[in-house]
């Protein structure tokens, strides 16, 4: 639940069941950047105990987003305190005085939706979508757990949630790269800056904190003078006041504290430092401390850096990648911190490339821009991908970036909810010699190069652990006051008896000149509109082809097209604002396309060139192979994507049309192997109009979209018969359990699968396996996370999950566990599984009832956006799904019983398990050899036996 500035890598689950059973997406005119006609318009109040309150009213979906920021982060840790507000993020989800028990347990009941926390250098967050009707309990759970939260923290809760954080600490450290931003941090700010430490803190500081440190951190902090509510969605000003004068209004401020003073501290001269790392590939971060948030410069540096870098087609693009090519991918990004922000450049330099000329050719390309500064074209081009971006970004009310959040971080870094205006004009208004401008205030300063290269990993150091001062606080504000409140907590938390009803858009209907079918679902909520263009074949196509083709070749068709290179074609995306690529996943391809309404057309016209003439340019071929290749390695250098290249030929055996890393990616010899007459074939045989589907959803209808649709691809056919679907043939679970190991050596954490083959996502019982999983490890309030991570608190998380595909399922139980404790994890695990599928510990009415709610009253929050209803209609129209499928689901989990459950749940065979772990061997094969699981084989990081054993 920790977030930094910097990006995160999702959850694994979803992820991988991005991989399989979604898709991984993989000069010109200049238009007009889209029209400031969307807007989040809000209304305030503040309560007299200080709580700031912001409401916006949006009656698209019977939901609420409630979102609360506190004005804490790690920049407020003293010395001796680091990772205190982190921890305290975590202590805050472990219950509160009148609820007992995990915090996530009644908004599972009510069926919330996006709900998390996190916390980063300048604040804590908690959010969470409910049901219109669910409100109430919401601001109960918030306002008792700031009101009323030190009687349930004990020794013991301490000890478990400091153990879970400890171990998302070593997860992210595990990581390739890992190590970086801890690096960062010391190296760009002097160790009495806020900034010097990480958000995570350190293992001794972790381990000194005491019960009443953390009581005194909370007294210190969690006030309501000291937070930001939000209230976002089916809600209006009236009801909320009440309601939040109703749950916050008795609550007693704290003592207001002073924030740390602004800081940028650029730096004077540049400095640089070199790191060892697990690493495939050496990596090149250049960093300049910049301008706060919420200023003009961080807004015209956020511009900057997409010219810089931060386009298909910018500046670092064209010469490192295209002209040069010495490097496999490189970026430019602005980040924006309460104190003080990073512009960063970063660059994975090509194998055999000396990373010095990668430098140079950096160190070149800005001092020209600096010199010249960006054209025109350049600065338009970048306004619109910007604004674009907060057009599409409107859409959600809540969870990460939605609207709610958007509103609340205007409010807590600059006192202005509305201060996203003030960017968006900023952004509108820059000129080139606006940028020209900046870039010579900011990065003509000295910067920070780490430079991380192939070898052994080297731990960072910690600072050395302090005693910290004593802390002295001022009176709280005599100011504030408080209102009666006529909540009686003692009486638990608010019921809530009634539910929205499912709402899903009706399907409409047409036949594309073409034969294609055409689904349409109208959404006019924002001014923009999606399609997908589904296709048969997807990785299981690459069956007597090369692995890696389905991907590859769809990975190539916005690598230019029709007259357009691939700049050029980057360029002209750019332009209109619109989001376009294509990507395979399991059992099918298909190319995408969000196009902002104000240019439908010729957006249509450029996804019509993609798929229709592809151009397949030999040199921009060779060009991504490389960077393929690298990022192949760079999967097998991660513990998840190793595991997950090994286990799906080990589930379902050489030759089988899924026996493939679940990636799609192939392996380094078979793409080495492409030729363009291979993606060519590809593209003829399986991207063709004939029995295909077009999906479309968003603002438009089906009386102006069929003919747009038909004038730009009516007269497309494809060439030559179609080809056989792929035959997915059926495989035998093994006979008894097997365990594969693959060496991580170093690692602080071994990553922990066991998956097996089940049935098809056609299957008539695959509903009722979905919840059988769910009981088990499909939920933060599942057996395998309650058991590891809360009980044990030996991994940061566990779960389980099914992906979707037209044969055999893949299912998989996932933990990343401290290495140690490897060996009694997978007991854990399989002791888990075992009494669960066996129905020696059966599921319960309780957790039945539980899933069914999470479910079931999940849906009308489920298909807030447009993004969410194609993905519906996609699953519909790949599984042969009626058009209300979405509703006789819904019926059949509110029928199901736990007799139901339990048979779904002996689905799964433990003796029949096949475990792979990746961790450092030298600490895991002899416990892991002593339990006796099964027949325990070493493997290398392609699958092949390396034990000799």
């Amino acid at each position: 639940m920790y977030a930094s500035l910097r990006p995160r890598a999702a959850v694994l689950a979803v992820a991988l069941a991005t991989v399989i059973g979604g898709t991984a997406f993989a000069s010109s005119a200049v238009e007009a950047a889209p029209k400031a006609t969307v807007d989040i318009p809000y209304e305030e109040f503040t309560l007299p105990n200080g709580l700031r309150v912001v409401v916006h009213t949006d009656r698209k979906a019977p939901i609420v987003a409630v979102n609360i920021w506190y004005h804490v982060g790690s920049k407020d840790e003293p010395a001796g305190r680091t990772g205190f507000a982190h921890l305290f993020e975590h202590l805050m989800f472990n219950g509160s005085e009148n609820h007992r028990g995990e915090f996530f347990e009644p908004f599972e009941l009510v069926g919330t939706t996006d709900q998390n926390g996190t916390t980063n250098s300048d604040r804590t967050n908690y959010f969470q979508n409910v049901p219109t009707t669910a409100l109430d309990m919401a601001l109960w759970m918030e306002s008792d757990r700031m009101g009323h939260l030190l009687g349930a923290i004990d020794q013991a809760t301490l000890d478990e949630q400091r153990g879970v954080v400890q171990n998302e600490k070593r997860e992210g450290e595990n990581q390739p790269y890992g190590q970086v931003w801890d690096e960062l941090g010391k190296a760009m700010y002097p160790k009495t800056h806020p900034y010097h430490h990480s958000t995570i803190g350190s293992m001794a500081d972790l381990n000194s904190a005491s019960l009443d440190d953390v009581k005194g951190w909370f007294r210190t902090w969690y006030g309501p003078n000291n937070a930001v509510l939000v209230l976002a969605g089916d809600i209006d000003v009236p009801t909320a006041k009440a309601k939040v004068t109703e749950y916050f209004g008795n609550i007693p401020a704290t003592p207001t504290m002073a924030q740390p003073k602004i800081d940028v501290a650029p730096l004077e001269k540049s400095t640089r430092t070199t790191m060892t790392d697990k690493v495939p590939q050496a990596r090149i971060y250049r960093v300049w401390n910049v301008a706060e948030a919420g200023t003009t410069d961080i807004d015209q540096l956020q511009l900057l850096a997409q010219v810089l870098g931060g386009s298909k087609s910018s500046r670092l693009d064209r010469r490192l990648l295209h002209a040069d090519k010495l490097v496999d991918s490189v970026s430019a990004s602005a980040y924006a911190s309460q104190l003080s922000s990073n512009f960063l450049v970063t660059a994975d330099v090509k194998q055999g490339v000396d990373p010095a000329k990668v430098e140079a050719v950096i160190d070149e390309e800005i001092k020209r821009l600096l010199k010249d500064g960006p054209s025109r074209t350049e600065v338009e081009q970048a306004r619109t991908v910007f604004k674009a971006g907060f057009v599409r970004g409107i859409e959600r009310i809540g969870g990460f970036g939605g609207k709610a959040d958007a509103l609340a971080e205007c409010t807590v870094y600059t006192g202005n909810p509305g201060c996203f205006r003030d960017s968006l004009k900023v952004i509108d208004t820059a000129t080139p010699k606006d940028l020209k401008a900046i870039g010579s205030k900011w990065l003509d300063n000295g910067s920070h190069t780490l430079l991380v290269v192939p070898g052994e990993r080297t731990a960072i150091a910690e600072d050395p652990s302090v005693t910290p001062a004593p802390l002295t606080l001022p009176p709280v504000d005599p100011k504030f006051t408080t209102t009666p409140s006529p909540v009686d907590r003692s009486k638990g938390v608010p019921v809530t008896s009634q539910f929205p009803d499912l709402k899903f858009p009706s399907l409409q209907r047409a036949t594309l000149k073409n034969g294609t079918r055409l689904i349409l679902a109208e959404r006019h909520d924002i001014p923009v509109v999606q399609m997908s263009y589904e296709f048969l074949g997807g990785f299981s196509a690459d069956q007597g082809r090369k692995l890696g083709t389905s991907s590859f070749t769809m990975g190539m068709l916005d690598e230019g097209a029709g007259t357009l290179d691939a700049l050029a074609f980057g360029d002209r995306a750019e332009s209109l604002g619109a989001n376009i690529g294509a990507g395979a996943s399991l059992d099918g391809g298909k190319v995408f396309l969000s196009a902002l309404k104000q240019n439908l057309v010729p957006s249509i016209d450029l996804f019509s060139q993609m798929l229709r003439a592809p151009r397949f340019d030999q040199k921009e071929i060779d060009r991504v192979k490389a960077t393929w290749v690298a990022g192949i390695k760079q999967e097998k250098a991660r513990p998840n994507g190793a595991a997950l290249r090994v286990l799906p030929p080990l589930l379902y055996g050489e030759g089988h049309a899924y026996a493939m890393p679940f990636s799609g990616s192939g392996t380094e010899e078979s793409i080495s192997s492409l030729t363009r007459e291979d993606l060519v074939a590809f593209h003829q045989a399986w991207v063709r109009p004939q029995d295909a589907t077009l999906i479309v959803v968003g603002d438009t209808t089906l009386k102006e979209i069929v003919p747009l649709l038909d004038k730009h691809l009516g007269d497309w056919k494809g060439t030559g018969e179609a080809p056989p679907k792929p035959t997915i043939g059926e495989v035998a679970r093994p006979k008894s359990p097997r365990v594969f190991l693959i060496d991580q050596p170093g690692a602080v954490q071994a990553n922990i699968f066991a998956g097996e083959v089940v049935p098809s996502t056609k299957d008539p019982s695959s509903v009722r396996f979905d919840i059988a999983n769910s009981v088990l490890g499909g939920e933060f309030s599942s057996r395998l996370n309650m058991n590891l991570r809360e009980n044990k608190h030996w991994a940061y998380g566990a779960y389980s999950f099914s992906a979707n595909s037209l044969g055999q399922r893949p299912w998989m139980a996932f933990a990343p566990v401290q290495i140690d404790k490897t060996a009694d994890s997978l007991k854990e695990l399989q002791r888990e599984i075992s009494a669960y599928a066996s129905g020696q510990k059966p599921p319960t009415a309780e957790e039945v009832a539980k899933i069914q709610a999470t479910e079931i009253r999940g849906l009308p929050g489920s298909f807030e956006t447009a993004s969410a209803v194609l993905g519906a209609i996609s699953a519909i129209v790949r599984y042969d799904r009626p058009d209300d499928y979405v509703f006789k689901r819904k019926a059949e989990i509110e029928a199901l019983t736990p007799e139901q459950v339990k048979a779904a749940a002996a689905t799964i065979d433990p003796d029949a398990l096949t475990w792979v772990v990746v961790g450092d061997i030298k600490q895991i094969e002899q416990p892991v050899r002593a339990l006796k699981l099964g027949d325990v084989q070493v493997l290398d990081s392609d699958g092949k036996n390396a034990s000799g054993k």
